[in-house]
């Protein structure tokens, strides 16, 4: 059995996290095999999104298969991918929306925070319970304060307690909550309406945005020009004027 499903749904591609019985936690044999996808997403011009799930309703992902971290020696047998690093630090090239089907925690929840949107079943739990387990939250789980406030940031990170769905959603984590099996349609729905922009703008937004988030306005303000560039003499941007001046959908070629 696969530890990774993937298909595509008109430019839209799911990749489903196949782990159930050890609540899709994360092992050496699962990171490798999102990381390759991711990969290959990223270079496949046919793909404009990517949404990303978990099979079953209790876990979107666990975190790190502490199993497999115990019995390997000084954790050396867990070990992660090019293309999934990119994801977990906000880096991916394409839009990434999160259908978060059940809790995600520790290595999930960090996960869950490298997509760009998420949409989470009510009865879902996040936190970041790595202290309970000698650990810290070293995949990305340290810089939440780039997307909450400290204090709340801290509570989560140094007491390892879960926050419910609603709370997330207050806080921002969340773009929307849905009845467990409404997710992966609403995360579809908000893929496709990505989908339907032009790709270079989409890209270009995404890398300043989260530079902004993570290293300020400065920092992201700095790259603008160098966007600019690109996206406003490319073949799309003509071709979006034109669309706009004769009322009928853009035709985009994404260069």
């Amino acid at each position: 059995m696969s530890v990774l499903l993937r298909r595509r749904e008109r430019s839209i591609e799911i990749l489903t996290l196949n782990r159930p019985e050890r609540r899709n936690a994360l092992n050496t044999e699962l990171m490798f095999e999102l990381g390759q996808a991711l990969q290959e997403i990223a270079l496949d011009i046919d793909v404009r999104a990517v949404v990303l799930t978990a099979s079953g309703e209790q876990a979107f992902c666990a975190g790190m298969d502490l199993e497999a971290f115990a019995s390997a020696e000084q954790g050396a047998g867990v070990k992660s991918h090019p293309g999934f690093d990119l994801l977990v630090q906000g880096r991916f090239p394409k839009p990434v929306i999160a259908a978060v089907n059940g809790s995600a925690v520790a290595g999930g929840f960090e996960l869950m925070l490298g997509c760009d949107l998420a949409i989470a079943a009510r009865h879902a739990r996040f936190g970041l319970p790595e202290v309970r387990s000698g650990l810290f939250p070293a995949g990305g789980g340290v810089l939440l304060p780039a997307r909450i406030p400290l204090a709340l940031a801290l509570e989560m990170g140094l007491t390892g307690a879960l926050i419910d769905a609603d709370r997330a959603l207050q806080l921002g984590l969340l773009n929307q909550v849905a009845d467990a099996g409404l997710v992966l349609d609403a995360a579809l729905e908000l893929a496709l309406q990505i989908a339907r922009n032009a790709p270079l703008g989409v890209a270009a937004t995404k890398q300043l945005m989260w530079r902004c988030a993570r290293e300020g306005m400065q920092a992201a303000s700095a790259q603008i020009a160098e966007h600019v560039a690109t996206v406003f003499n490319s073949e799309d941007a003509g071709e979006g004027a034109r669309a706009f001046v004769e009322k009928r959908p853009a035709q985009w070629k994404g260069c």
